[in-house]
């Protein structure tokens, strides 16, 4: 999965400071033109699921998608940061390039997106043609507020302040670019798709397309029902989930899907278990109350294969959020975990420790919050994919990796993770990462985002094998970064910032191994310190900017 370039830092310009020479009013008005010409001229019209404006949901997400570049809507480097650019990128449906209409009144909406909660804004209130288009905090005035226009075949977006409309600068193909406003010509660099992404990104609206059973909330009664008939009716939603998932096919082979329409309470000391071959994609909330016992979870996966969960939210004080144990092929799409207590996702292998039983996992995307545990926990898992773990307030780590091999993740982004504590935004522990007796490298992060809490990373007994391409961490209540006994670990490959009042630590107890290998490159440190203590074997320290920082390794 593509990264995105490293977010904006630093103060924000005075005047807006386009990159670009603007193209004139004649070229602009040519190539609109031009467009119109090609759209109207007897060429095939592509199908679209977009939105036109009058459709617009305000309780849904929506990637904006240029009809000129193909490209979409995407906040540089995932920043959650007031002043952070708005740029075009290839898609790839992560929270940072979904946005949510929030009504302003009069036909206006200010657009927030999903990740970072920030308003698309055109810089310092600017009425020029050209100014820069930025997030940063929704606080609602005109420079933030957008109409949309439907155009025939898309929208524009016109901004209330500036009457002039959201466009690719300088009619950009290029990834990486910036988006402006400028009058509004009707080119194909000012009109956009507005694509629904909730639920299953592949099939639109959440709980559309077929399925083979379904629980559906009516006022305070509960339905399951499947292709045979009605097969609960009552007042439970647990009772109806289990019901709907039970009258799937006996002894299948393939997935079948079930879908929860509706929002409802369940019992801490019990679970909604699914078997092998299922997909559950629920539309609404699960509130899970009362006392919560081990092992439970709201949602539930226990030596399994080929399991779904393409949409999951739950409340309250689950034991687990979701737990998985000893299964294959699990996917999990978009999961919000807004918990008041508990551990968020659980994923592990504890019936044999010798054997990785939990293998080829994958979660696009989870936000975890309010945990007295951590936000995402695994052990003794052998192919995990994440795309974006988001940890907030959650009592330990915000993702933890125990004895777990072959494992990509795109984004941990954590604040105040393990407040008080040892634990951290990302942590990896319990020889994870250990391969055939070695730690060649098999754990790939691309970016460590931590704010307050513990600590920022913290690697631990005998664990490595991994690159973490970026890191963005500052105000940690401990080390910034802790290195104990881990082997073959390279942090900032590819840059970023580390600031205080955190130190940096490379360091190793005696009951282990002493710590080799590691690597921090391409850093800017500000207002800390690196300590190396005792000498590690073979630690490089490579293209470090030092800003009020000192090096105190051997």
């Amino acid at each position: 999965m593509p990264m995105n370039p490293p977010a904006f830092r630093g103060a924000a310009p005075t005047a807006p400071s386009p990159t670009r020479r603007p193209l004139s009013r004649l070229r602009r008005f040519l190539y609109a033109a031009l467009t119109v010409v090609l759209c109207t001229g007897g060429l095939s019209a592509v199908a679209t699921t977009s939105a036109q404006a009058a459709d617009i949901d305000t309780g849904a997400h929506y990637v904006l998608r240029n009809q000129h570049s193909g490209l979409v809507a995407d906040v540089e480097g995932a920043s959650t940061e007031d002043g952070a650019q708005i740029i075009q990128w290839d898609r790839t449906d992560q929270p940072w390039q979904q946005f949510r209409f929030v009504s302003a009144g009069d036909g206006y909406y200010r657009i927030v997106n999903r990740n970072s909660g920030k308003a698309i804004d055109v810089w310092e209130h600017s009425t020029d043609n050209g100014a820069e288009i930025r997030q940063y905090t929704d606080h609602g005035s005109a420079n933030q507020q957008w109409r949309p226009v439907d155009t025939g075949s898309g929208v524009q977006l016109v901004n209330r302040l500036s009457g002039k409309a959201l466009e690719v600068w300088e009619w950009s193909t290029t990834a990486g670019d910036r988006l402006s406003q400028y009058d509004s010509l009707g080119g194909a660099n000012q009109v956009w798709d507005l694509v629904r992404v909730d639920g299953d990104s592949s099939s639109g609206d959440c709980g559309s397309g077929s399925h083979h059973a379904e629980a559906v909330l009516n006022g305070s009664t509960w339905t399951a029902r499947n292709g045979g008939g009605t097969v609960y009716t009552g007042g439970d939603m647990l009772s109806a989930m289990r019901a709907a998932v039970d009258s799937l096919s006996s002894g299948r082979t393939s997935q079948e899907r079930v879908v929860v329409r509706g929002s409802g309470s369940m019992p801490g000391n019990a679970s909604l278990d699914l078997p092998s071959h299922t997909s559950l994609e629920v539309c609404g909330t699960i509130n899970v109350t009362g006392s919560a016992t081990g092992s439970n979870a709201a949602v539930r996966i226990r030596h399994a294969q080929d399991v779904s969960v393409p949409r999951l939210s739950v409340t309250g004080s689950p034991y687990f959020g979701v737990y998985v144990r000893t299964s294959q092929n699990v996917h999990f799409g978009q999961i919000d975990l807004n918990l008041s207590s508990g551990l968020g996702m659980r994923i592990d292998s504890r019936d044999n420790d010798a054997v990785r039983e939990a293998r080829d996992i994958r979660i696009d995307d989870v936000h975890v919050s309010g945990t007295d545990n951590h936000g995402v926990e695994t052990y003794g898992v052998d192919g995990l994919t994440i795309g974006t773990v988001t940890a907030r307030d959650t009592g330990y780590s915000g993702l933890l990796l125990n004895d777990t091999v072959n494992a990509t993740v795109g984004l941990v982004d954590a604040v105040d993770a393990g407040t008080g504590t040892g634990y951290a935004a990302f942590r990896m522990a319990n020889r994870n990462g250990r391969l055939n007796g070695g730690h060649p490298t098999n754990i790939r992060v691309g970016e460590v985002r931590a704010r307050g809490g513990g600590r920022g990373i913290f690697c631990v007994s005998e664990s490595g094998g991994a690159v973490i391409e970026r890191v963005d961490i500052a105000d940690t209540g401990s080390n910034a970064v802790l290195v104990e006994n881990c082997h073959n670990v390279t942090i900032a490959e590819q840059g970023g910032t580390i600031a205080g009042p955190g130190d940096i630590r490379i360091a190793a107890r005696s009951e282990f191994a002493n710590t080799s290998d590691i690597a921090f490159r391409n850093l800017t440190l500000v207002d800390t310190a690196l300590n190396e203590s005792p000498c590690a074997v073979n630690t490089v320290v490579s293209g470090i900017t030092w800003r009020n920082s000192s090096d105190n390794t051997c």
